[in-house]
C-alpha cells in the first residue's frame, strides 16, 4: 500500500509527465482513503490550471496603446 509521501511525491511528478498506470491506480487507491492527500492533489490541480493561466497570458503578444 502506498503512503503519504509516496502518494505526494506521485501528484508532484505528475505535473512533469504522465503517470505510468500501475502509479494512477495505486495514487487512486490512496486518495479514495487519504483525505490529507485528496486535498495536496486538489491543491496541485489548482497550481496547474494556474501556471497554465499565467504561460498562455505571456504567450500572447501585448497590445500596443
Amino acid at each position: 500500500m502506498m503512503n503519504c509521501e509516496q502518494a505526494t511525491q506521485l501528484l508532484s511528478v505528475g505535473m512533469e509527465r504522465k503517470l505510468k498506470l500501475k502509479e494512477q491506480a495505486e495514487l487512486k487507491m490512496h486518495l479514495l482513503i487519504c483525505s490529507g492527500c485528496r486535498q495536496f492533489a486538489q491543491q496541485v490541480q489548482q497550481l496547474r490550471t494556474i501556471i497554465r493561466a499565467t504561460k498562455d497570458s505571456s504567450d500572447k503578444p501585448e497590445e500596443k496603446k
